[in-house]
């Protein structure tokens, strides 16, 4: 079993509204989102979360677009502007998700290693590190 981070399989966008921060968890191809999908549950984000998080976490997996979306509730201490906080955007929470670790085979790493990164952009030469 290897132990790995978010960040070595996939990126993340984000955004907070009010007291909820919303991120998408995009795998950079097939093998690294059937991880993604196994590994990263509402249960797992959560305590992964709990010093900050006195809320639910929902989580949705859109393997279309190889991503998984997670909403955590509850995650700014009533809103950006109202806590103390410094680092309790969306942004800076999109950093903590991907310092999650999981563990998979040594052979799904590979997999994920070996597969293609994908993209919306055909001719994108970052796609194919």
């Amino acid at each position: 079993m290897k132990t790995i981070r978010l960040a070595d399989i996939a990126h993340a966008r984000s955004g907070d509204k009010a007291d909820w921060v919303d991120f998408g968890l995009f795998a950079w191809n097939a093998a690294g989102y059937e991880v993604l999908a196994r590994e990263v549950t509402a249960e797992r984000v959560r305590s992964h979360f709990e010093a900050w998080l006195p809320g639910q976490v929902d989580c949705w997996l859109l393997p279309n677009i190889l991503a998984v979306k997670l909403v955590l509730r509850g995650a700014l201490q009533g809103g950006g502007a109202r806590n103390l906080r410094m680092d309790n955007l969306g942004k800076a929470m999109a950093g903590a998700l991907l310092r999650m670790t999981i563990e998979l085979s040594d052979e799904e790493w590979e997999i994920c290693q070996a597969q293609p990164r994908v993209g919306w952009w055909p001719n994108d030469p970052l796609a194919a590190q």
